[in-house]
């Protein structure tokens, strides 16, 4: 695992954005995992406008989410779908056959998530991943105690994710529904490049927990430690808790790998 720490909210997306079209044309054909929420909604304002000022191409691409709401049909202004169109698939070229999620309305919905890791397999697995982490500690929906092996599944939310996700549903809790699907925490780290985006001085605590804390099912981001490729972008108020920020300030201006993103 790596950790960058980038001034501001604009800087960590623009960072993040670089990843990606970097991937992007070195793979046309990428398997692109996507998140959503607010820290995302720069990265895909800057996608978009690199599609359109830099012929950013995504025609090829093929793109998984890692979650749904279990209830909302694709069609729901406040499914992820519906948010996916609205912030990223209408502004670039994707192809929205290759622009994958989970039906939350759908009859079955263990055949469903079952459907949707074979879905990822067959279609070559995902590239690169991009992750947001809750304040509990998720990725995707995986709530504390969620099994690090764990594979795409119905997951029950905990009271502080449906009290973050309020602001989808018109700042009313009471319309967020109480279970969601989710690619599992096992399913994210067969990915072979993993972002993980966090900002703010809310998602601090959170943040140096799951970095430089031991790795846990209670915080399912912790097991990105594990991972073999994963880098943390974090800005300057979502670090204030890292005890190792000089470290990784060095790193990040010595290490090769990054030389063409600074």
């Amino acid at each position: 695992m790596e950790v960058i720490i980038r001034p501001s909210h604009d800087a960590v997306a623009a960072l993040a954005a670089d990843i990606v079209a970097a991937e992007v044309r070195e793979n046309p054909a990428l398997g692109l995992g996507l998140a959503t929420g607010s820290t995302m909604e720069l990265v895909y304002d800057e996608l978009a406008a690199r599609h359109a000022r830099d012929a950013l191409s995504f025609a090829q691409a093929r793109t998984f989410n890692l979650d749904e709401y279990v209830g909302l049909a694709g069609d729901d202004a406040s499914s992820y779908r519906y948010y996916m169109e609205q912030r990223l698939f209408s502004r670039i070229d994707v192809d929205a056959a290759n622009t994958h999620l989970m039906n939350g309305a759908a009859e079955d919905l263990d055949a469903e998530c079952v459907a949707y890791d074979q879905l990822i397999v067959e279609s070559g697995g995902i590239d690169l991943q991009l992750l947001g982490i809750g304040r509990v500690g998720h990725i995707g929906f995986n709530e504390p105690l969620s099994a690090l092996r764990s594979r795409t599944r119905v997951k029950a939310l905990s009271p502080q994710t449906i009290e973050q996700n309020a602001a989808l549903f018109g700042g009313d809790a009471s319309r967020v529904p109480r279970h969601g699907l989710t690619m599992g925490v096992g399913t994210i780290l067969d990915c072979r490049r993993c972002v993980l985006l966090a900002t703010g001085e809310s998602k601090a605590a959170i943040v140096a927990k799951a970095v430089e804390g031991p790795v846990t099912s209670m915080i399912s981001a912790s097991a990105l430690q594990l991972h073999p490729r994963c880098v943390v972008i974090v800005d300057e108020a979502a670090a204030t808790e890292l005890s190792q920020r000089e470290y990784y300030r060095w790193i990040f201006e010595n290490e090769p790998e990054w030389d063409a993103f600074r």
